[in-house]
């Protein structure tokens, strides 16, 4: 017994019993003995009441937040939906120009040599551990492309061959290749030689006319075109300016490095002459 009145437990009793006996001495000197009770009620009931407004306005502070990330997520939605909607305009409208650019380029193509019957290309792939400019175009025998069918760019000028032709895409070997073989002139002088390509000058988008005479009157800037000889490509079709003179491995001939007029590394329209 003396353990339970020495107790914390016994101590808050007391407390307890001290302060209601206190309230019922306060309440009867002030004539409100019968509303006692309440008043204790109403005194005990208070941190209870403040305890749970705190709780209320928590939980409807914490729903407000809810609510605001609820309508920012739905904005950020519809805002992610509407920039889906433009890209997608955009692509459309830059292959719609890009169709159009082809179309004027075919057009003045057409002007100068009404004999090619031609179809337009896109670039839709080049293989990255091809060193000499290769691609992949989305042109195949549906739209009347064949293997050997001659590729030029947008300008005329000579870019290459079909290798391959699919039922819509092809490849293209270009004349920066050693395997493109073409035969080509120099323009001024009418030297004859061969057009190919070379592992030494592709690396700068250059090609090599191989076969030429050691006192060839060739020199810097001479234009060099096809000849037409066997019937694979067309006559007088442009390749490119001559950038230098060099002597061929074999020291019996020269040969001349050759700047294509198309940018062959990074061509992205092309036209294939399917018949001419």
């Amino acid at each position: 017994m003396r353990d339970f009145f020495e107790s914390p437990r016994f101590k808050v009793l007391l407390a307890v019993a001290v302060f209601l006996a206190g309230m019922m001495a306060y309440a009867g000197a002030n004539g409100r003995l019968t509303a006692a009770p309440q008043e204790i009620l109403t005194v005990l009931a208070q941190p209870f009441q403040w305890v749970g407004a705190q709780i209320s306005g928590a939980v409807g502070g914490l729903w407000e937040k809810y609510t605001a990330v609820d309508q920012a997520w739905e904005e950020n939605e519809r805002l992610a939906e509407e920039n889906a909607a433009l890209q997608q305009k955009l692509v459309e409208y830059d292959k719609l120009k890009a169709e159009n650019d082809a179309f004027k380029k075919l057009a003045g193509i057409q002007e100068d040599h009404p004999e090619y019957t031609l179809a337009s290309g896109f670039v839709i792939g080049r293989d990255t551990l091809e060193a000499f400019g290769g691609f992949t175009v989305d042109q195949g025998t549906l739209q009347g492309v064949q293997r050997g069918d001659t590729v030029i760019s947008d300008d005329g000028y000579l870019v290459g061959t079909v290798i391959e032709a699919g039922l819509t895409s092809s490849k293209v070997l270009t004349i920066l290749h050693p395997s493109f073989s073409a035969a080509g002139a120099i323009s001024r002088t009418r030297d004859n030689g061969i057009i190919t390509g070379s592992a030494d000058y592709a690396a700068e988008g250059q090609c090599v006319v191989t076969s030429l005479t050691r006192d060839t009157l060739a020199t810097n800037g001479d234009q060099i075109i096809t000849t037409g000889l066997g019937g694979v490509y067309p006559a007088d079709m442009l390749v490119g300016n001559i950038d230098r003179i060099e002597p061929d491995a074999s020291g019996k001939s020269v040969m001349a490095v050759v700047d294509p007029g198309a940018e062959i590394l990074s061509l992205t329209h092309v036209f294939i002459i399917t018949n001419f």
